[in-house]
């Protein structure tokens, strides 16, 4: 059995660094507020990339080692059988690089920034689109998806180890949608377009998606009601992924049955913590 390092509350190598690449600056946060996302932050330096890919094709391998400790695996989750989408949840358990990012001053100073407050770790994911023929992430919520925790006071960082393009299906935002009520929860890797069915004819006129193009090495942080999704890969290159999901401390469980796959329950009420729910620290 692989070691587990959810047990390891910190970094265990020095690949990040004590000191953040960037700081999110004033306008940052206005934007943020105002649009529901900001894109571009330049999170990780070419070496680290270089290492979380490298951790990312081990753990695509089908007999890679710490397979029992996904909290989710899919190594294709599209429901379409022409296309491809790896997607998983729970690989900060299985490789140190991937244990290590969630530790990343830049990810956990600017994620403070935005939550106003320290932040406790919820659950990270890995997404591969390979070329060619790389599958659909439908319009979402993410908080769609997390009602289970509560309250609403959640971030999501989504962190190119690619080059995100139109053509090679970076994500898509619909600014302002932050705003709208809690929509229903899609099927993730579904019809794109099935979220359009349940839109008012006001929020139909307000869907004016916006491509956050994206150098490699660059996140978007996103608020959890923000409206959002990623197009096919038809392009001869692959776009991969790390999106990792953060909560401000405090916020509790709203269910008495484990939050995630093979993690300790939170009783309802209670707030998350322990050894899968770590407090990060700049």
């Amino acid at each position: 059995m692989a070691d587990d390092l959810s047990h390891r509350h910190g970094p265990i190598t020095g690949l990040f660094g004590a000191e953040p690449l960037t700081r999110l600056s004033a306008d940052h946060v206005a934007a943020f507020e105002s649009d529901g996302f900001i894109g571009g932050v330049r999170l990780l330096t070419d070496q680290q990339i270089e290492s979380l890919r490298a951790e990312l094709a081990d753990l695509m391998r089908p007999e890679h080692s710490g397979r029992e400790l996904w909290y989710e695996h899919h190594a294709n989750e599209s429901s379409d059988a022409g296309t491809t989408l790896f997607h998983a949840l729970g690989g900060w358990r299985l490789r140190p690089a991937l244990h290590d990012i969630l530790w990343s001053p830049t990810f956990v100073a600017a994620a403070e920034r935005l939550l106003n407050g320290p932040i406790r770790f919820w659950h990270d994911q890995l997404f591969c689109k390979p070329a060619h023929d790389g599958g659909v992430v439908a319009w979402h919520q993410d908080y769609s998806y997390w009602t289970r925790t509560v309250p609403m006071q959640h971030l999501t960082c989504w962190i190119g180890l690619d080059d995100s393009t139109l053509d090679n299906g970076c994500v898509h935002y619909v600014p302002g949608s932050h705003r709208w009520p809690l929509l229903p929860r899609p099927q993730l890797a579904g019809d794109m377009e099935a979220i359009r069915s349940v839109l008012t004819s006001d929020q139909l006129a307000e869907f004016q998606p916006a491509p956050c193009e994206m150098r490699a090495g660059e996140a978007s942080f996103h608020h959890p009601l923000m409206l959002h999704g990623s197009y096919e890969n038809r392009s001869d290159r692959p776009r991969r992924a790390i999106v990792l999901n953060v909560v401000r401390d405090g916020t509790v469980s709203d269910q008495d049955s484990p939050l995630l796959e093979g993690v300790d329950a939170v009783p309802r009420g209670e707030p998350l913590s322990g050894r899968f729910f770590p407090l990060l620290s700049s």
